[in-house]
């Protein structure tokens, strides 16, 4: 992807767009377009000490200027409570996401290319710089911010005694002592200490979201490279927390891009949409540290890794792509922590608990595993590592457990109370549950259907008692008992959202797409339709479903604010991007993977391929405004987003997912299509 200067013409514009690399480890470097931090996440380099967690921010941003006998050219851009103060955007030319981002700076007959990237496995981040100078001697120098703070917070002067070992190319710089030394160094030129603050840098983003906007950063020095008339220049900067700096620019630039090129040519897509999110899918599947095995974050710039948005994701993040060795590794994190038939919701940073309240992301792990096996055709697996695990939720959701997680007598599974939040809708703010869904959730009933099938296909295929005869049935016909509602005029129906004793929750909301859309589902064609339909009137939003219809009394349609005001309208009509993914696999299905259902949906992909190039640059942002002209909120690089739009892509519009066919076909068979 390629940028011009109509995208930055004014700061707001410039500012608006997003770029993100990652290391592997859950660090990252991410920054706008011109390279403005407007966020407090903002970074050059963000290390994470305990992989995914224990993010640290130690360098904020790296500016530049370039001095010439006759010419003064600030690259730099800031803003302070004063306004912008730097603007150097007016000499970026052109920005090259391929898909590490190239700045590409032209003064006069000077031109500077840099290009950002993190080695992978690695906490450190490279800056490449390629400088063609023009006819005269000219002086570039490097400026490095820098701090030594946890990613959710903000530090200013005073906060941080800073402590530097200058030498002529490099630092070493001390300040917090629970975190490493930070070390800065340029394979050419000289370092120069100094040693003051950068006062009350303002983060615009911070401010629209009700935080502190306000933060000072250290500066130590400067690096200073002398670049004779005409000269041709490469040399790289590095800053690490390692015992070594990375300055070997170029070999390790070449060897992240042949890193990447793997990944595309192992996924095997021809189709440029999908590379694309093949590339972006590389970004979310990390080490976690505690257990020694791959995970999955689930947005940046903020999150870790979530029990539920990993088995979300996992199907088009690990298996659409080929990665099947971290998909197996995966699996086993999460099985490994399994307590009382629940998987870990959360982990707790730097340690090796979890916490446990969720009652869907168990029976997400069934979907997961089954789509493992439509790819991999890998029982041994599954029999030798998974299996055990399996058998063990489900007895434990027929017994009950944890949060009042359990079957009532018509087989559907209750969970949680009204003070207690355990679906994917889960905002809390105090002892305000935002979206209470106590009882019987419409999703939990789907994916808890779609469990016992799984466990009965494979006790089955393994030659096992399956324990719970007639009990899938059971569920079902108490499901289409208690779940329908018709409206009137016009005869039009839906499944409501939550049953509660005897009560409906009438709502329209996206969760009962879930039952038109898991490889096993209670509905005929004629009820998915109905879904479907209701869903896509009410809920489409081009880049996903709202959470609740904006017919709804306590509809809100943007989200921005404070934590109060966003939290307050998350789940209460703010649109997700992640639901497109059931959307549209509900939407072929329900219409027999018609050729007319195929080009519908490639209208409801080719919003995200337009996206790509907003907010978070090659990714797919966590939700969006659910009124027009609907923008991009939250996280910028969301797992499930992209996992999930992967997956449908594939699966449901190239129709060239998986090779290996289990019991329940993702397509019907040709005679069974409709025409």
């Amino acid at each position: 992807m390629e940028f011009g200067k109509d995208e930055w013409r004014t700061f707001e514009r410039g500012a608006g767009k997003e770029w993100l690399v990652t290391n592997g480890l859950g660090g990252y470097a991410c920054g706008t377009l011109i390279n403005a931090n407007t966020r407090k996440y903002h970074s050059l380099l963000m290390a994470a000490h305990n992989p995914p967690g224990l993010r640290v921010l130690h360098v904020a941003k790296l500016d530049e200027c370039i001095e010439t006998p006759s010419s003064f050219y600030n690259l730099a851009v800031n803003e302070t409570g004063g306004g912008v103060s730097d603007r150097g955007f007016l000499h970026l030319q052109r920005v090259v996401c391929d898909p590490f981002p190239t700045f590409i700076y032209s003064m006069g007959d000077i031109t500077v290319r840099k290009t950002v990237f993190m080695p992978y496995g690695h906490n450190a981040a490279v800056v490449l710089y390629k400088v063609q100078n023009g006819l005269e001697k000219a002086t570039l120098r490097l400026t490095p911010m820098i701090n030594d703070r946890g990613y959710h917070f903000i530090t200013h002067e005073g906060q941080i005694t800073f402590a530097q070992k200058p030498h002529l190319r490099s630092t070493e710089i001390a300040g917090r002592p629970e975190f490493p030394p930070l070390k800065l160094a340029c394979s050419r030129g000289r370092y120069y200490e100094t040693g003051y603050w950068f006062k009350g840098m303002y983060y615009r983003i911070e401010a629209e979201r009700g935080e502190n906007p306000y933060e000072d950063h250290y500066v130590p020095g400067y690096f200073e490279i002398v670049l004779q008339p005409r000269e041709h220049a490469a040399f790289t900067f590095s800053a690490s927390v390692e015992a070594k700096a990375f300055l070997n620019g170029e070999e390790l630039l070449e060897a992240e891009r042949e890193r990447v090129q793997v990944l595309i040519e192992k996924a095997g897509f021809a189709d440029p949409f999908a590379q694309a999110l093949v590339v972006a899918a590389d970004a979310f599947i990390v080490l976690r540290k505690s257990t020694g095995t791959k995970t999955i974050i689930a947005g940046y710039p903020w999150f870790t890794d979530w029990g539920r948005d990993t088995m979300i994701s996992l199907p088009g993040l690990t298996l659409v792509t080929g990665r099947y060795e971290e998909a197996r590794q995966i699996l086993l994190t999460y099985a490994r922590q399994a307590n009382n038939g629940l998987l870990p919701n959360a982990f707790k940073i730097g340690a090796r608990e979890a916490m446990y309240n969720t009652v869907d992301a168990s029976l997400w792990f069934f979907n997961a595993v089954y789509k493992y096996l439509q790819y991999t055709d890998d029982y041994g697996f599954i029999r030798r590592e998974i299996f055990a695990v399996l058998r063990d939720i489900v007895a434990w959701y027929v017994r009950g457990t944890d949060f009042n997680i359990g079957i009532d007598d018509d087989g559907l599974v209750r969970a949680g109370a009204p003070d207690v939040q355990l679906t994917w809708m889960d905002a809390k703010i105090g002892d305000w549950v935002v979206t209470p869904r106590h009882g019987k959730p419409v999703e939990i009933q789907a994916l808890w259907y779609n469990a016992l099938k799984v466990l009965e296909h494979l006790c089955e295929k393994f030659d096992e008692e399956f324990p719970y005869r007639g009990l899938a049935e059971k569920v079902k016909d108490s499901f289409h008992r208690r779940f329908w509602v018709y409206g009137w005029p016009g005869g039009e129906r839906w499944l409501c959202d939550v049953v509660t004793g005897h009560e409906q929750d009438a709502r329209v909301r996206p969760n009962q797409l879930l039952a038109a859309s898991l490889p096993f589902s209670m509905l005929d064609r004629e009820q998915s339709r109905d879904v479907v339909r209701k869903v896509w009137r009410e809920l489409y939003a081009t880049y996903g479903l709202r959470s609740l219809s904006p017919r709804d009394p306590d509809y809100r349609g943007v989200y921005i604010g404070d934590r109060v005001r966003r939290d307050g309208s998350y789940h209460q009509g703010t649109a997700w991007s992640w639901l497109v993914g059931p959307f549209i696999t509900a939407y072929r299905r329900a219409h027999g993977y018609s050729p007319e259902s195929g080009e519908q949906a490639r209208a409801f992909i080719q919003p995200f391929e337009d996206h790509l190039r907003d907010h978070g640059v090659g990714s797919i942002s966590e939700i969006f405004d659910g009124d027009e002209p609907i923008y991009p909120r939250g996280c910028f690089a969301q797992a499930w987003g992209v996992g999930e739009l992967l997956r449908a892509y594939v699966e449901d519009v190239l129709e060239a997912g998986y090779p290996i066919k289990t019991p329940v076909q993702r397509r019907p068979h040709r005679e069974d299509r409709e025409e």
